[in-house]
């Protein structure tokens, strides 16, 4: 799995995209502090061809640091961000991000799914009611695996742990 270090683009709850920086083209081979260029570089590192739409929600996935989001949620960030883009063109970009290890598939009901911008290894609280995703920290103790049927082996476990509000 590919792991990158990933440093925040933005700090704006609501930053507007840069449309302007969005040169597929490198920058003559010079690193210019562009978060494009660490998000075009991202993509050629796994193989993905840095295209508008790539490079657009590529940065609006890393830019604010670890984000949990559904591709809803970053269709609404793009349109704040006055970057046009189709909801099955999200879908089919976070499907691909995922596919090449830059993000992670958390399924939290049937019908939502989550994507986590941190791809390494490791488990999540989801808040019911609220829709909300976080991070656990730290170890979880899963024993007593059983055993993958012939042929399989485990890619890796997922635990959701579900947290509701306490009653008064």
């Amino acid at each position: 799995m590919n792991h990158f270090e990933r440093k925040p683009f933005a700090d704006d709850d609501h930053a507007e995209l840069p449309i302007e920086q969005l040169s597929t083209e490198p920058s003559a081979g010079r690193r210019t502090g562009c978060p494009f260029h660490d998000v075009r570089a991202m993509l050629r590192d796994v193989g993905l061809r840095p295209t508008r739409q790539r490079l657009a929600l590529g940065w609006l996935l890393f830019a604010k640091g670890g984000r949990h989001l559904t591709a809803e949620m970053l269709h609404e960030d793009a349109l704040k961000a006055r970057f046009p883009v189709s909801l099955a063109t999200v879908y089919n970009t976070l499907n691909q991000f995922t596919e090449v290890g830059l993000l992670r598939e958390v399924a939290v009901d049937g019908s939502k799914t989550y994507f986590d911008t941190d791809a390494s290894d490791h488990h999540h609280f989801y808040v019911e009611g609220a829709g909300e995703l976080m991070d656990i920290h730290g170890t979880l103790a899963v024993d007593k695996m059983p055993a993958p049927p012939e042929g399989y082996e485990v890619s890796r476990v997922d635990v959701v742990v579900r947290l509701k509000r306490k009653e008064s």
